[in-house]
């Protein structure tokens, strides 16, 4: 029986998997090789080997009602996108409230992970670490939880870009980029229209003389605010748009979208960013198409354009992932399809002890899917919840991966899920995933949130596993919580009208009513008089559109 669980690295991922070990009852020991918790959203003036790095001014991309654990809300007065240092301040709060912080051994790097001669009985684990003193020590573990996450290892592929040893000015990779001062005045280019890249283009446009983005495939840029200024994602995330993700053909998906923005919008990972298409419109930023190769003071793009006198180039070209500490036979590679199942699970396992917690891109919040996945995968290795057989789980991967390659580009596609079904699709697991009828049934109130409202991750918690007193509360008063750091000045509550004129109103608005009944009975409009004549037209061109879009 599992009891003793390795958790590699405290940052959020780390931090969730050993709050969900505590829950299930588990023993949890989180080795972490720096001084602290946060990973990558811990700012370090100099950055650190083997972990990703933050500018100064980063903010997040998902707001704090959509990003929150699901049994610890975001403070009220935290502003909707926070900035690193609030996020490390609720991670001090996280790790506070639920005790984490003394199942963490800190300076402590893992220096292999691997399975004990008898691993398809036990499913055990040996697990060897180095402390800052250098002091080797092997422990047995019966399971082991990797929480090191995607950003590891910079991607800076120089061989792609010809001349660049001749090149005579600065370059480097945006993990060494903290902020704009000492360039002020340069000529510099970005390359790579990630996030990153965009707050970065952004942020050195507002001090350069002139600043270029290349980038090879564009992308579609979208804003972090809504309407009536809202967070995007708190509109985007619900129950209903999903279904119409989910039901609409995608190429049909694709074609609105591509009315309002320039490319397949949902074919692609979006980035999210407020000031880049202004600072394009005012020529602030110029955006250039792909490198051919650098001269010795410039560049050639490959529309056969140039730029001279090019004083620092940032390469935002992204991160690899990497686990040198596993055995070769379970370690995902970056690039590569992923053997596993439902983004944790190593398919070939004999023993469901070991999980990868992490590995996804979502156009969402990345803090519920590790925590949700966390949740899932501590159940399974106590196993109260079991794994399909090895046949199955590599059938539902290969169908998976199809299906993502056919809407995103092979680079793309390995660690790509959609938020909501994922989330749908881990809870259904282990009996936490929401259900809506009921709800409507039961509480009607709280229904209609769950289904029209934003999914925030404390659905998740109203039933099932690990359900929570607070979770109703938090869902009905998501909108108080988006409000209260926009709030400026008290508003006294308006009058509200008495019985009287209200009665009044209503009286009107029936006869009102009864006048257009009355009439529309005397003069039936045409649709009425004819609805199958008139549905025609419509039909006839839903019916060319979906010629059109079907799937072939």
């Amino acid at each position: 029986m599992v009891r003793r669980v390795a958790v590699v690295g405290a940052g959020l991922s780390g931090l969730a998997c050993v709050k969900c070990c505590l829950d299930e009852g588990l023993e949890p020991l989180c080795f972490e090789s720096s001084e602290d918790i946060g990973g990558l959203w811990r700012f370090k003036e100099n950055p650190e080997p083997g972990r990703a790095n933050m500018y100064r001014s980063l903010i997040t991309n998902t707001s704090k009602e959509m990003m929150c654990f699901s049994d610890f809300p975001i403070p009220a007065h935290f502003p909707n996108y926070m900035h690193h240092s609030l996020i490390m301040d609720y991670f001090r709060m996280y790790a506070e409230h639920f005790q984490l912080l003394p199942h963490i051994r800190f300076q402590t790097c893992v220096r292999s992970v691997e399975q004990r001669p008898d691993f398809s009985r036990s499913g055990q684990w040996e697990v060897v670490t180095v402390d800052r003193e250098g002091r080797e020590e092997t422990h047995i573990f019966d399971a082991v939880m990797v929480c090191t996450g995607l950003n590891t290892e910079p991607v800076l592929p120089l061989n792609e870009f010809p001349g660049i040893e001749s090149f005579g000015g600065r370059f480097f990779h945006s993990v060494e980029y903290k902020d704009p001062e000492e360039f002020r005045g340069k000529r510099i280019l970005v390359i790579g229209i990630g996030n990153s890249g965009g707050d970065i283009a952004v942020e050195l446009s507002r001090v350069a003389e002139q600043t270029f983005l290349s980038t090879r495939h564009g992308a579609w840029i979208v804003s972090r605010l809504s309407s009536r200024g809202l967070p995007l994602d708190l509109k985007v995330n619900t129950r209903y748009m999903s279904l119409l993700t989910q039901w609409l053909p995608m190429a049909l998906l694709n074609w609105v979208g591509e009315r309002v923005l320039n490319h397949r919008l949902f074919s692609r990972t979006p980035m999210l960013n407020d000031d880049l298409p202004g600072r394009i419109l005012s020529g602030a930023v110029v955006v250039r198409p792909d490198v051919r190769e650098f001269r010795s003071s410039g560049v050639e793009f490959e529309d056969g354009t140039g730029e001279d006198q090019i004083d620092v180039v940032v390469f935002a070209t992204g991160y690899n992932y990497g686990f040198p500490f596993l055995p070769t036979s379970v370690s995902p590679q970056p690039r590569q399809h992923l053997r596993l199942y439902k983004n944790v699970f190593p398919a070939d396992l004999e023993q469901p002890t070991l999980a990868m917690v992490g590995l996804v891109k979502a156009a969402g919040p990345v803090m519920p899917i590790v925590e949700m996945q966390g949740r899932w995968a501590t159940r399974v290795m106590k196993g109260l919840n079991k794994l399909p057989t090895t046949a199955a789980m590599v059938m539902e991967i290969e169908c998976q991966r199809k299906r993502m390659e056919r809407r995103f580009t092979p680079e793309h596609h390995a660690l790509q899920v959609d938020y909501m079904p994922y989330m749908d699709e881990l809870a259904e697991q282990f009996g936490v995933r929401p259900s809506v009828l009921a709800l409507l049934l039961r509480d009607p109130r709280l229904g209609l949130s769950v289904m029209l409202g934003p999914c925030t991750p404390y659905q998740y918690r109203l039933r099932g596993p690990g359900k929570w007193a607070g979770a109703r509360h938090a869902i009905l008063t998501q909108w108080e919580r988006v409000a209260q750091p926009m709030r400026t000045r008290p508003v006294p509550d308006l009058p509200r009208p008495s019985g009287l004129p209200l009665l009044l109103h209503v009286s009107v608005a029936g006869l009102l009513l009864c006048a257009a009944v009355l009439y529309t009975r005397q003069h039936p409009p045409a649709f009425l008089q004819d609805p199958p004549a008139c549905l025609q037209q419509p039909l006839t061109f839903l019916q060319s559109l979906w010629l059109r879009f079907a799937p072939q």
